[in-house]
């Protein structure tokens, strides 16, 4: 549920219900192979039209790095957009990353030899390269317990002047909204599948504490703003 209360002033101010968190991995074969199969063009190409509508000025010809992969669909994108770049797509889960060399061996040799899975935990285990040209993430930020592991990576690893692009989901303010999503988008979908939307819903987090976290780790040029009904985009140069 959630609360509505005056501040100082006299004005209603929305107080969300409390984040529940979620592990961290989806680590079961079962949890993987639904999110490889389930339909995720609308917001998979939201992402990447997003990016390019963002930093319409770039042209990328060194290397890619997106946190929390998944099933590969985006960095298979991202492939084809940038023939010159490389990606290297990072998961924490094994699972996750045996679909993702399935989806990917389905692309040309030419998209397959430019996008390297990388088993790692971030922030502590190191990645290949030193500093990247761009860095993107897609659906990570809500599965993680410490949110400043990501924007700890970030800072590490994104060259200065990068291009940073995040989209995750926005906490609704009640689980009763939360559920209304999960049925408007996934109502086809396996149980499990819609189990872990809605727990994925009420584990994220709201723009208002996006922007503090943003501002804890110093990252005053990044900026969060609502994109959908359900998915909140965090973007900028380092």
């Amino acid at each position: 549920m959630f609360l509505w209360i005056l501040d100082r002033y006299g004005y209603g101010k929305i107080i969300y219900m409390e984040r529940i968190p979620e592990p961290e991995l989806m680590d079961t074969f079962e949890q993987a192979r639904a999110y490889a199969e389930a339909d995720f063009d609308e917001p998979n190409s939201l992402f990447v039209n997003l990016f390019l509508e963002k930093f319409n000025d770039i042209t990328i010809t060194s290397t890619i790095l997106d946190l929390g992969c998944g099933p590969a669909d985006i960095p298979v994108r991202f492939a084809r957009r940038f023939p010159e770049c490389e990606i290297h797509a990072v998961d924490g889960s094994e699972a996750m990353l045996f679909f993702a060399k399935i989806r990917i061996q389905k692309e040309p040799p030419e998209i397959q030899k430019r996008i390297k899975l990388i088993h790692a935990l971030i922030p502590t285990d190191s990645l290949p390269l030193n500093k990247y040209d761009a860095v993107i993430s897609n659906s990570l930020l809500h599965h993680l317990k410490e949110p400043d592991s990501l924007w700890k990576t970030i800072k590490r690893y994104a060259r200065k002047g990068a291009p940073v692009m995040i989209m995750d989901l926005i906490r609704p303010e009640t689980r009763q909204q939360a559920a209304m999503i999960v049925e408007r988008y996934s109502k086809d979908e396996p149980e499990i599948l819609k189990r872990d939307f809605f727990n994925s819903l009420c584990a994220a987090y709201t723009i208002d504490e996006i922007k503090e976290q943003l501002q804890e780790n110093q990252l005053y040029s990044i900026d969060v703003s609502p994109v959908s009904d359900r998915h909140l985009l965090i973007s900028g140069r380092l």
